[in-house]
């Protein structure tokens, strides 16, 4: 049976590749301290279910370390920026198909394999149909541009070094939200915020929760991460259990108002500090300042939405 185990060794391998290139790059003043950053996490996604938690703990504090004491590097590598420029000239907006693949099977994969739960884990279709997206997408783009498997490592590599240890801050955040919960932060949070919300006032725990998952992601930088927080905190005693608010909606929505928090955070560097960063804008914090003006109005109407549709 195909389950997470084989996409955790696809990204190994990748992981695995961009070290082996990064130690050969001698333009990357920092070249073996960056590979080791990549090797770790290989190690990591090979073998992190037989590590134990001490072991996965030190390659943790190894990652740190070399983000750290600026150990991440950047090298010259990859297709010239001239050959770059004369390929996305000559095929146009038609190599967004390419991209377009990973999704489309990603969705198509999603229904179909779960017809196959003898052949594919059916709790994680979606994930082994994205991983299966990329291998068609790359074997499609090497067969149109006519280019090497290995241009579309080395180029993954030059981009995650310009990235360096933010490309893997998602899944460092989501792990910390799943540390909250464990360590009982939500019953805390939720003491706390019981406090300040006068009592039998849906409005005021509606408010709370809405508010609550945009500040919690302002700060973890991940609504995935303040969600377990929140929900446990104020989600499922009051607005679940207390006033019989629909579990489904509560969730969905107030996952999009945690949303809005990631609009306003450098801490979502993927999202916000990224962008900038690769577009070389003049303002580090250029994208948050433009998405200021959306993102608390709809905040607004995220709460809103909670409060009438949930407890109708």
């Amino acid at each position: 049976m195909i389950t997470l185990h084989w996409v955790y060794a696809l990204m190994g391998a990748v992981f695995a590749g961009y070290a082996l290139l990064g130690a050969a790059d001698r333009s990357n003043p920092r070249r073996f301290t960056t590979a080791a950053f990549w090797a770790l996490l290989a190690l990591s996604m090979w073998a992190g279910d037989r590590l134990g938690d001490i072991g996965n703990g030190v390659l943790v504090l190894g990652l740190v370390a070399i983000a750290g004491f600026k150990g991440l590097g950047r090298g010259s590598g990859g297709v010239p920026l001239e050959e770059r420029q004369a390929r996305a000239d000559r095929h146009g907006n038609g190599l967004f198909a390419i991209a377009l693949v990973i999704p489309v099977t990603a969705l198509a994969g999603t229904f179909l394999f779960k017809a196959f739960p003898a052949w594919i884990d059916p709790k994680q279709t979606t994930l082994i149909s994205l991983a299966l997206g990329v291998l068609i997408a790359l074997a499609i783009g090497c067969t149109w541009l006519r280019a090497r498997p290995i241009v579309a490592l080395q180029q993954g590599r030059q981009l995650m070094d310009s990235v360096g240890w933010v490309g893997i801050l998602p899944q460092m955040l989501a792990s910390l939200g799943a540390v909250f919960a464990l360590a009982g932060v939500g019953d805390v949070v939720g003491g706390i915020v019981r406090l300040a919300i006068p009592d039998g006032s849906l409005l005021g725990a509606v408010i709370a929760y809405g508010l609550g998952m945009a500040l919690f992601t302002i700060v973890m930088g991940n609504a995935f991460a303040a969600f377990p927080v929140m929900t446990a905190a104020i989600g499922i005693p009051l607005l679940i259990h207390q006033y019989h608010g629909d579990p489904a909606i509560i969730c969905a929505i107030g996952m999009l108002a945690g949303f809005c928090g990631t609009l306003l955070t450098p801490m979502a560097a993927n999202f916000n500090l990224l962008p900038a960063a690769l577009l070389q804008l003049k303002d580090e914090y250029g994208v948050i300042r433009r998405q200021v003006g959306t993102a608390l109005p709809l905040l607004c109407v995220n709460i809103l939405l909670i409060y009438w549709l949930a407890f109708r």
